[in-house]
């Protein structure tokens, strides 16, 4: 009997504000450990909490983007408990009235279909510090510059039935709190952490016992780390054991997962309303004026693209869900005045570039205008797709050149040959030294020549050292060969 995978997540989305969700610590990322860390982040006594504005209307934004429910009223709470680089000894959040309420997320599968995940709710909290484990001659140390970052943490219903869908979920909201400017999207920093709880059970079972992983801060972590949680359970249950409701942590350096705690049924976190902070009310018309400043969704810019630029309804997906892919292809579609290639480029060349060196495509080597200048000389007919590779290339090994894709061209002697009399010649000359090929040639079934110009165009290319344009060379070569017959 098969078994069924039952998923919820919980996102922490860090709030791209300058200073923090209490106090006006600057919550730049990089700066040397514990300088960022105020006494109003560690609590110390006399201090009082202030609510960072920007952090409220950023999270009320993300909750009219997903049409969710906003709470005219939300409070916040204390939740206690000890963790080393929790200075307070509790974490300001909300629990009983979040800021934003239910809502939901569609997602694109891979075979077209669509599914929608329900969003529970969305609360405002702040940001605990960062344990260090490496370099502290087996201890480990302890930065607080991120505590007090304001966060809002996305919890979903258990609508998720796989890793597959997970991914699409998890690129769907990176592309969303990118495109509305509340996150800078910047995984690898922190700035955007998923949680995932994984049961499995049999069909039209109840559901199982969850485990959950934290912290996942790669796509591509977050979808291994639940192939392997799904397939640990399934071997526990069918071998007779049963799952510890737990915390696990995946590592995705080695691919290994492993027990962090065991997690009863309930957490007693002893949480009672925060006496530093007031409710906060939110007026209706503060609510419509944000509504009014959202800026193009990737649901509304799919569609663009694929009216304005006649993207097929996949291309225009994978490039409209993220706001700095957005932002890439239209600038390389704008000086190569071709959108579909740009498109081709973009998801073809570039994103495997990205995707092996594990780089953002903020900071891709290769600029939009220098790929955009690239596709410029494959459409004039000035380099062959071969040969653009070739410069691709020499673009992306040296970024701090600035070269163009004509000054690559220009140093590497690329340039594709397109005269046709140089090309006649070409021709010519191979044709006089292959006379038992074109004797071959000509007595050959017309279904077979097809494949025997193979070598004359073979040959060609290397009398031209791979310059001379191909479809060229074929149309010139075929007129003579059939002039020969």
């Amino acid at each position: 009997m098969s078994w069924e995978t039952v998923i919820g997540l919980e996102i922490h989305v860090q709030l791209a504000t300058k200073t923090k969700i209490f106090s006006g610590a600057s919550t730049a990322f990089g700066a040397a450990p514990n300088t960022q860390a105020c006494a109003i982040d560690l609590a110390m006594p006399g201090t009082l909490p202030v609510l960072n504005k920007k952090a409220v209307d950023m999270a009320i934004l993300f909750g009219l983007a997903i049409d969710a429910e906003i709470n005219l009223v939300s409070a916040f709470d204390r939740k206690n408990y000890f963790y080393p680089d929790l200075p307070k000894g509790y974490q300001t959040t909300q629990l009983d009235k979040p800021i934003v309420g239910p809502g939901t997320v569609e997602i694109t599968l891979a075979d077209g279909s669509h599914k929608n995940i329900r969003i529970h709710h969305a609360h405002l909290e702040e940001d605990a510090g960062k344990s260090l484990h490496e370099d502290f001659d087996g201890m480990s140390g302890i930065d607080l510059n991120r505590a007090g970052t304001p966060l809002i943490e996305i919890v979903t219903e258990p609508d998720i039935s796989n890793a597959e869908e997970a991914l699409a979920f998890a690129k769907k909201l990176h592309g969303l709190v990118t495109s509305i400017g509340i996150c800078d999207g910047k995984m690898s920093q922190g700035s955007l952490r998923f949680d995932v709880n994984v049961s499995v059970r049999r069909p039209d079972e109840p559901l199982g016992t969850r485990t959950e992983t934290k912290n996942l801060n790669s796509f591509r972590f977050m979808e291994k780390a639940i192939a392997k949680e799904v397939a640990r359970q399934i071997d526990v249950l069918e071998d007779g054991g049963t799952i510890r409701q737990e915390t696990r942590l995946y590592d995705g350096d080695t691919d290994s997962a492993r027990s962090m705690r065991s997690k009863e049924e309930a957490n007693d976190y002893r949480y009672f309303p925060c006496p530093d902070l007031l409710p906060v009310v939110i007026e209706q018309n503060h609510i419509e004026a944000l509504r009014a400043s959202l800026p193009e969704l990737p649901e509304a810019r799919k569609k663009r693209y694929m009216a304005d630029y006649s993207l097929s309804d996949y291309d225009a997906g994978i490039l409209s869900d993220d706001a700095s892919m957005a932002h890439y292809f239209e600038a390389s579609a704008e000086v190569a005045d071709d959108a579909k290639l740009a498109a081709n480029w973009i998801m073809g060349e570039l994103s495997a570039q990205l995707n092996s060196s594990e780089t953002d495509i903020n900071d891709s080597p290769v600029s939009a205008e220098q790929l955009g200048g690239l596709i410029v000389r494959i459409k004039d007919g000035s380099i062959s797709n071969k040969m653009a590779r070739t410069v691709f290339e020499a673009l992306w090994n040296n970024p701090a050149d600035k070269s163009s894709a004509d000054d690559i061209i220009e140093q590497l002697g690329l340039k594709q040959v397109s005269d046709s009399g140089a090309i006649e010649t070409l021709v010519d000359e191979v044709i006089a030294n292959s006379a038992q090929q074109v004797a071959n040639y000509a007595k050959a079934d017309a279904s077979k020549r097809p494949k025997m110009l193979g070598y004359f165009v073979g040959q060609i290319m290397k009398a031209s050292k791979g310059q001379a344009n191909p479809q060229q060379v074929n149309e010139v070569l075929l007129k003579k060969l059939d002039a020969l017959i």
